[in-house]
């Protein structure tokens, strides 16, 4: 294990259902926030996921994948089934996916405190157990730095307006926050990605992220904008992508010493060349992984490389 922050991910783990035209179904674990752990752990980190799986076949392979990658996995005990998606693929590998799934985890109390919390997706949503994950962050931002992707699941979302509620509260309970540009659209129609990143930055994170596929990825903070490109790569599908954008990001700010409550105030005077250098890490592992089927986000080694070959 790297030295470095224990890190605690909390939301849902989903069995993908991968489905290509004239092909077998292939069943692969997945889950945003369960990527993030897997990411995590595959960089060397100590990575726990608070989550909910089923006592069926789906839930068994998730966790033996999980814990594969050294993630501590780490559950209420529900006995509702592992959540699945249909991920249907395009001709270029583009996602679409199709849910089955229920989210009702219970208050929060982890039995050690961690340096940085991450969260987003479904698990900040869907309710009953999106107000058991944000009560638990706001509890833990004392101690803790957090993260946040809204990974956008219109199917799963809800009512727009309070989605869009929701989202915007768990932004300003983070200190790193994470969007595609299709996540932007989704919530806020029309607008320019910066323009929301700009405001987003405005509620109280330290920096802001935002994906745009493979025209790169910029980053808003207090002294403007920095951008970098996509990596070149051959793309078998996007799955996972984005969950591996924020991995390799989570991985890069622990190696500057910027997670963690002692690591807050210095998260808080990024300069334009950490955060360039962020943005390169979270690209190239969401290079590697968009190589490759499946959400299946790089290790160490295969990160180091892909970043010594820009």
């Amino acid at each position: 294990m790297l030295e470095g922050p224990d890190l605690l991910v909390i939301g849902e783990c989903v069995a993908d259902i991968v489905r290509l035209p004239g092909a077998a179904d292939r069943v692969h674990p997945g889950g945003s926030p369960a990527n993030v752990a897997y990411g995590l752990a595959g960089l060397g980190h100590g990575a726990t996921l608070l989550t909910q799986l089923g006592p069926d076949g789906n839930g068994r392979l998730i966790r033996d994948h999980l814990a594969g990658a050294g993630v501590e996995v780490r559950t209420d005990g529900a006995k509702d089934p592992t959540p699945s998606a249909v991920v249907t693929l395009d001709g270029s590998g583009r996602a679409t996916y199709t849910f089955e799934i229920t989210w009702t985890l219970g208050p929060v109390s982890p039995d050690r405190l961690p340096r940085h919390v991450h969260t987003g997706s479904i698990a900040a949503v869907m309710e009953p157990g999106a107000a058991a994950v944000v009560a638990a962050v706001d509890s833990l931002r004392a101690a803790a730095t957090v993260s946040y992707d809204p990974n956008v699941r219109p199917e799963l979302m809800g009512e727009h307006e309070a989605a869009v509620r929701k989202a915007e509260r768990c932004v300003a309970l983070s200190d790193v926050v994470k969007a595609s540009d299709e996540d932007l659209e989704w919530l806020y129609p029309g607008e320019e990605p910066a323009r929301v990143a700009e405001r987003w930055l405005a509620s109280g994170p330290a920096v802001v992220l935002v994906t745009r596929g493979g025209d790169g990825a910029f980053a808003v903070l207090p002294g403007g904008q920095v951008t970098v490109d996509a990596l070149p790569t051959e793309v078998v599908d996007t799955v996972g992508a984005g969950d591996a954008f924020m991995s390799g990001a989570l991985h890069a700010l622990a190696a500057y010493g910027l997670l963690g409550a002692d690591g807050r105030e210095r998260l808080r005077s990024l300069d334009r060349a950490t955060v360039t250098d962020v943005l390169r890490h979270a690209a190239a592992s969401a290079a590697v992984t968009v190589a490759r089927a499946g959400a299946n986000p790089p290790d160490r080694a295969e990160l180091e490389a892909a970043l010594a070959r820009v």
